[in-house]
């Protein structure tokens, strides 16, 4: 299976950083699904998530990962100089994943979120999968 990011596509840091990974993709080795999708309850479900869950989660060789392992994931497959942020991988994760579920938990009430999910561009859509 390909990279796949799963993403809460109703908030509005989320889709920024979708969009983020999409400016700093050129080779395209990167595909997104909303989290609140049909495609994405089934992966959630795949990988012994539950179906509630409303973090990122990053899906890299049949592998799942969540909260800051997969943002950190994420940056591996990003062009240069975005790709540095990987170097975020030697944060232990006793301190990465308590940091990222508080940022997490205030996201919509610092950035917002949307009625729907993101509908994404012609140029891009071949890239999500729904």
């Amino acid at each position: 299976m390909q990279a796949v990011l799963l993403f809460d596509g109703v908030c509005n840091f989320c889709n920024s950083m979708v969009n983020f990974a999409i400016r700093n993709d050129k080779k395209a080795k990167l595909k997104f699904c909303p989290l609140q999708s049909e495609y994405g309850q089934m992966l959630k479900i795949k990988h012994g998530l539950s179906p509630d869950a409303d973090t990122i989660v990053f899906i890299e060789n049949d592998t799942a990962y969540t909260y800051a392992k997969a943002a950190i994931r994420v940056c591996k497959y990003l062009d240069w100089p975005a790709k540095m942020l990987y170097g975020f991988i030697i944060v232990p994760s006793f301190i990465s994943q308590p940091l990222y579920k508080w940022f997490a938990r205030h996201r919509y009430k610092w950035f917002g979120k949307k009625d729907t999910c993101m509908i994404p561009s012609p140029e891009v859509k071949n890239r999500f999968l729904l």
